[in-house]
């Protein structure tokens, strides 16, 4: 089996006690070598200042790519783009632009009066200043507010031309979604390389709530399987043995790069990398304490 490339998924510290997870997490995943890390964007924009400072310090102290998350909600034009460039002087190039989730309570995504409509304006003025990196996200499976899954993939084509040169998918829990999902992309003409999101399950409970809030299907078999390791209390071992199956058979079908969504809790995330034959380099990220 061929060795994948890796991309890890952090989000920022919002205490203390937070910003030592998000430390550890790349101390124990910085040695795998990634080629980036993605660190989110809260809700509504909520996390658009410590967004900006995880980035800064986690490029400076590792040495490695960081891929900050931008979105279009709650801001103006204007805004935005000078969150971009607060981005672009700290050293951090590489954006996966977003349209971004709306924030709690509300009914749903609503632009701001001076602000990009969606994410596809978002990505063509970012690519405008010839400056950024630029991934978009994808849905293997119908996004919620999507027409169809044609609508949905004329959507990623459509952000794919303004500008983005890689697409990162949702999570999904059966290769053949991420498979099927691929080959449409190819028969609709996307040509740049559309990066499948593993979600290694920490825990079952939450990801399935999660997994139905963004339109991501819960196979039977999956649901049975969980409640039956729970009961015997084999939870960790069959996520690990799930998501490493998941992966080997992603990249047995062809598929070369994988991004995890660590959750900011790194070991489950390492153990399948050691799996898949991602080994620790001598080199890691620096002590700066």
């Amino acid at each position: 089996m061929t060795t994948p490339a890796v991309s890890f998924e952090v989000f920022p510290p919002r205490s203390i006690d937070a910003s030592f997870k998000l430390w550890d997490t790349a101390q124990a995943l910085a040695p795998l070598e990634p080629r980036f890390f993605s660190v989110t964007y809260g809700a509504g924009g909520s996390t658009r200042d410590l967004t900006h400072d995880a980035a800064y310090t986690l490029h400076k102290t590792s040495g490695l790519p960081v891929a900050a998350h931008l979105t279009c909600v709650g801001a103006s034009k204007t805004e935005t783009m000078a969150i971009a460039q607060r981005f672009a002087k700290a050293g951090v190039t590489d954006l996966v632009a977003l349209r971004g989730d709306a924030p709690e309570g509300s009914d749903g995504f609503t632009p701001h009066p001076e602000g990009f409509a969606d994410a596809i304006a978002l990505v063509d003025a970012l690519a405008r200043t010839g400056q950024f990196t630029l991934r978009v996200g994808a849905y293997p499976e119908k996004h919620p507010e999507a027409a169809s899954q044609q609508a949905n993939i004329d959507w990623l084509k459509a952000k794919i031309d303004a500008g983005a040169s890689e697409a990162i998918t949702q999570f999904f829990f059966e290769a053949e979604t991420f498979l099927r999902f691929r080959d449409d992309c190819v028969k609709a003409g996307i040509d740049a390389p559309i990066t499948p999101g593993i979600l290694p399950i920490t825990n079952w409970k939450n990801a399935r709530k999660f997994a139905l809030r963004c339109g991501t299907s819960v196979p039977l078999w999956l649901d049975q399987a969980f409640d039956a390791a729970l009961r015997d209390d084999r939870h960790d071992l069959l996520a690990r043995a799930l998501c490493t199956e998941l992966c080997s058979d992603l990249v047995d079908e062809g598929v070369d790069s994988l991004h995890f969504y660590t959750l900011n809790r790194p070991d489950l995330t390492r153990e399948i990398c050691h799996a898949l034959g991602v080994t620790q380099a001598i080199t890691g990220v620096q002590d700066v304490a």
